[in-house]
């Protein structure tokens, strides 16, 4: 599944269109390195969201097969840590 398709099925980001405006900042990274909004998400995968004041860690727990409902979306990712930044 496509990265910008990932982050917005489960609910990391509100629409594909912010998924790709942050991966063509530099703000999104996979594993460490920054990502584009068409890089495959897998299984086991660190993606580090830069959103502005607040950055945040998550594990790709699995990748889902359809979009999911509302109360699935927290069994596809796992929040790893999250800092607020004060100087914002």
């Amino acid at each position: 599944m496509r990265l910008d398709k990932f982050l917005k099925d489960t609910g990391l980001v509100r629409r594909r269109t912010v998924a790709k405006d942050l991966s063509d900042a530099g703000r999104i990274q996979v594993d460490g390195r920054v990502a584009r909004a068409s890089a495959t998400v897998r299984q086991g995968q660190i993606i580090t969201l830069d959103l502005g004041r607040k950055v945040a860690r998550y594990e790709v727990i699995t990748v889902p097969e359809r979009t999911p409902r509302k109360e699935e979306m927290d069994r596809f990712v796992r929040l790893l840590d999250e800092q607020i930044r004060e100087d914002w």
